[in-house]
C-alpha cells in the first residue's frame, strides 16, 4: 500500500528523497518554486497555442488554466445532441506544449454550475493516478496541480473520477493531450532537425447515443438521465458516432485544415479510448512518432499509422501538390459511415511530375 506521499512523488522518487539528507529533500522538491513562471492562453482545437519548437532559455514552469464545462453538443449534421463533459468547452481538451524539463502547472475549475465531480489525469505525469487522486474537484471548487515533464512526447489527459465515471466521462468527450517537445527540438532518424510550419491537433472520440423505438437517437434533459441508457450501450462496445474533433464534419468544408505547398505540417492525434488508424490521403507521414514518444527516432514514408487507444501520436508531412485531402480513421466504416474524417485544403501550384491526368474518361470501344 503506498502512501499518500509515495503516491504524490511515485515510489522510486521516494526512494530517493530518503536517501538525501533531511535538509537536501526539501530543497529538491521546491526547486521549481525557483524558476521563471509563465502564463499560457490554451485555444480550442485544432488550433495550438503559440510556442517555440526549441527552447530558448532554461526550465520553467508553464501555468494553464481550465475550467470545465458541462453543455449539450450537437455531434451530427442531423442535429443529434450528447451532453458532453469538456476541458474548456472543447472536444477534444486543448492542446498543451511545453518543453522536456519545464513543469506544468495547471489550475483545474469546476464551476457551481456542474452536476458531477471531474479530475485529470496526465498520461506524462510521474505519480499514482497521474495527478487523479489530487485534482478531484466537486461543483464550485478549483485546483492547482504541478507535476515535472520528464518524458518528451504527445501524450493523452483525460477525466478519471473513478469505477464506471470514468469511461462514462471519457465518452462523454473529456480528454485530450500535452506534447512534451525536447528542448532542443525535433529530430528525425538521423538526429537532423525537423521544424512544421503549421500544427493542428486532432482528438478522436467515439460517441454513445442510445435509440428510441424506432431508430431515432434520443434526447435527454441532462447527463444524468442519459446516464442508465448510456452505459448500456457503452458496455455493447458499437459506438453511434466516431468524429474527429467532437462531431461529424468538424473539419470539413468550411472548416478544412489550412496549408499550403512547400509547408511542413505537424498532426497530433489523440484517441483516449479507442484504437485508431490514421490515413492521409494522397499524402503520407514523412516522419511519424507511432507511440507518440520523440526520444525514440520516427519511421519515415508511412501510408497509416496505428494510435494505440489511451495514447496520441504525431506525424509529419511536407505537402507537395495542392488540393483537398481527406485525413481519416482507415477503418473505412468508421469513418465514412459514423464520422471520423477530416479534410486539409491546400493551396498551390501542381506539379504534373507528381501526378498528371495522361487522357480524360471517354466512352470505352466496344468488341
Amino acid at each position: 500500500m503506498f502512501t499518500r506521499r509515495e503516491a504524490m512523488l511515485g515510489v522510486a522518487a521516494t526512494a530517493m528523497l530518503s536517501a538525501l539528507p533531511l535538509s537536501a529533500a526539501p530543497a529538491l522538491a521546491d526547486q521549481a518554486d525557483a524558476l521563471p513562471h509563465e502564463k499560457v492562453a490554451l485555444v480550442a482545437p485544432p488550433f495550438v497555442h503559440p510556442h517555440e519548437q526549441a527552447a530558448t532559455g532554461g526550465p520553467k514552469v508553464v501555468e494553464f488554466t481550465m475550467t470545465i464545462q458541462e453543455k449539450e453538443t450537437v455531434i451530427d449534421e442531423d442535429g443529434t445532441t450528447l451532453h458532453a463533459m469538456t476541458y474548456e468547452g472543447s472536444v477534444p481538451g486543448p492542446l498543451m506544449v511545453v518543453h522536456e524539463g519545464d513543469y506544468v502547472q495547471l489550475t483545474l475549475v469546476n464551476p457551481k454550475t456542474s452536476s458531477l465531480a471531474h479530475n485529470i489525469d496526465f498520461h506524462a505525469a510521474t505519480g499514482a493516478m497521474g495527478g487523479g487522486e489530487l485534482t478531484l474537484v466537486n461543483p464550485g471548487e478549483k485546483t492547482t496541480l504541478r507535476f515535472k515533464a520528464t518524458r518528451a512526447g504527445v501524450f493523452v489527459y483525460h477525466c478519471a473520477p473513478g469505477g464506471p465515471m470514468t469511461p462514462w466521462h471519457v465518452v462523454s468527450g473529456m480528454s485530450g493531450a500535452i506534447m512534451v517537445l525536447p528542448r532542443d527540438g525535433l529530430k528525425n532518424d538521423k538526429g537532423e532537425p525537423i521544424r512544421y510550419d503549421r500544427i493542428y491537433y486532432i482528438g478522436e472520440n467515439e460517441f454513445y447515443v442510445p435509440r428510441d423505438e424506432n431508430g431515432k437517437f434520443r434526447k435527454y434533459a441532462s447527463a444524468g438521465d442519459a446516464y442508465a441508457e448510456t452505459a448500456e450501450l457503452m458496455r455493447g462496445l458499437i459506438p453511434s458516432h466516431v468524429v474527429f474533433n467532437g462531431a461529424k464534419g468538424a473539419l470539413t468544408g468550411d472548416n478544412a485544415l489550412a496549408a499550403k505547398v512547400g509547408e511542413t505540417v505537424m498532426i497530433v492525434h489523440s484517441q483516449a479510448n479507442r484504437d485508431t488508424r490514421p490515413h492521409l490521403i494522397g499524402g503520407h507521414g514523412d516522419y511519424v512518432w507511432e507511440q507518440g514518444k520523440f526520444a525514440n527516432p520516427p519511421a519515415r514514408d508511412l501510408e497509416t499509422w496505428f494510435i494505440r487507444g489511451g495514447s496520441a501520436g504525431a506525424a509529419v508531412y511536407t505537402f507537395l501538390q495542392p488540393g483537398t485531402y481527406a485525413y481519416l480513421n482507415h477503418n473505412l466504416i468508421e469513418a465514412i459511415e459514423l464520422g471520423a474524417v477530416a479534410q486539409f485544403k491546400v493551396d498551390g501550384e501542381w506539379n504534373d511530375d507528381l501526378m498528371k491526368q495522361i487522357e480524360a474518361a471517354r466512352p470505352s470501344v466496344s468488341n
